[in-house]
């Protein structure tokens, strides 16, 4: 068990779809949406591995964290549409894989608020990233689009980590493994 769950966290962290973002005015501006997170490593990699940290906590770390990704990714977005600049948005998002699979990795707990601010502020910079990429797509639609793409990616990386919590109890190693991957992973889609 221990060993198959390690194997589908190890190919879930190192997968890269290769389908492009769908076009907005083919697809509508929902699927577009949807589509957005689901089509670059860089999100999938980090809003999962936000999932697996959330569940590593515990508690109402649990929805918490993933909410206040969630949340500020909306501030984010909003900020985008505004034509407010956001500083060093792409090198932030890289970062977020990279510091959430060290998190798992060093299955680090922090208090409630901090362990949400972290992801918050994370999620500003994923959120404005979305913004920027909007194009011909409706505002609304797409965004509600992005907003539950991830927060399915949140939930699966909640079940996977809270399968990874209960390995922990036996071992203390898949945590580590997966988080040690999700950060080398981040680390190759920063610099390869």
């Amino acid at each position: 068990m221990t060993r198959s769950l390690l194997l589908a966290a190890l190919a879930l962290t190192l997968a890269s779809p290769a389908a492009a973002h769908l076009a907005p005015g083919e697809h509508g501006s929902f699927a577009a949406g949807v589509s957005h997170p689901l089509f670059g490593a860089d999100h999938v990699l980090a809003m999962v591995v936000v999932g697996i940290w959330a569940a590593l906590i515990g508690g109402r770390a649990t929805w918490a964290v993933p909410l206040a990704f969630v949340g500020a990714m909306g501030v984010g977005y909003g900020l985008a549409l505004a034509g407010t600049p956001l500083p060093l948005v792409e090198p932030v998002i890289l970062a977020s894989m990279i510091v959430f699979g060290a998190l798992v990795a060093l299955t680090l707990s922090m208090p409630l608020p901090a362990a949400m601010a972290t992801a918050a502020f994370f999620g500003l910079f994923h959120g404005h990233a979305h913004g920027g990429e909007l194009g011909e797509a409706g505002a609304l639609a797409f965004g509600l689009g992005f907003v539950l793409a991830t927060a399915a990616l949140h939930a699966g990386g909640v079940a996977l980590g809270s399968a990874l919590a209960r390995a922990r109890v036996e071992t203390g190693l898949p945590a580590r493994i997966v988080g040690g991957a999700a950060a080398l992973a981040g680390l190759v889609i920063a610099f390869g």
